[in-house]
């Protein structure tokens, strides 16, 4: 294997299955944790997403009770994890979006006003990833997962455990969470915390597919 931080990193990055309740992410590793998702990247640097952090027992209830029939097994990560990160997206990314997108980078001298419509031009992308009714959904699902990918890169570095789930509801989540949520959707979440010590899934070895059978060099 490599030799290097980062691949020892990954390496030893397993997706828990059950966690232990009395442990909990300090509060200054959750803070990485949350800058680490707002510097991710996007496409068109668009950010089409809300992230929405359980972390009170109040809650974590209003989360468990959206788990149902075949969801319900991972009820238990919810109730025993440190944290659960709701990972939302705009289904519905307007130009008016990506004004507020451009008008920051203005703010932060990434620009200038004299040059903010030709900004606004690469809007034309998301515009081609839109259909009649203005849903762009499946283009913002996706950056959602470029900012979970990233999540589960700075937990491994972190040393804490995660756990992605697109085993949730997300119907009973709009309603549970409309407020918060406030139009975003959300399909799939992260549980952050400490494996329990019989968790099995952290005893087993590593395996993934040999890198012949993913990696081919041009």
């Amino acid at each position: 294997m490599i030799q290097h931080p980062i691949i020892k990193d990954l390496a030893a990055r397993k997706t828990s299955k059950g966690y232990d309740a009395s442990k909990r992410v300090s509060q200054e590793n959750m803070e990485i944790i949350y800058e680490a998702l707002r510097l991710t990247a996007s496409s068109i640097n668009s950010q089409p997403w809300k992230f929405i952090v359980i972390e009170s027992e109040q809650a974590k209830s209003r989360l468990e009770a959206t788990f149902t029939d075949n969801n319900i097994y991972n009820r238990q990560h919810v109730s025993n994890g440190s944290h659960v990160i709701l990972l939302a997206h705009n289904p519905n990314y307007t130009r008016g979006d990506y004004e507020k997108v451009v008008d920051t980078d203005i703010a932060n001298g990434r620009g200038n006003k004299a040059e903010k419509e030709r900004a606004l031009s690469k809007f034309s992308f998301a515009e081609s990833k839109t259909d009649a009714s203005g849903s762009n959904g499946n283009w913002t699902k996706a950056q959602v997962y470029i900012a979970l990918g990233n999540a589960l890169h700075v937990l491994a570095r972190l040393e804490i455990d995660g756990t992605p789930m697109e085993g949730i509801n997300s119907k009973r989540i709009g309603e549970a969470f409309k407020e918060e949520l406030n139009g975003f959707e959300c399909e799939v979440a992260l549980v952050v915390g400490y494996h329990h010590p019989d968790d099995i899934n952290a005893k087993l070895p590593k395996s993934r597919l040999a890198r012949e059978a993913v990696l081919q060099i041009l």
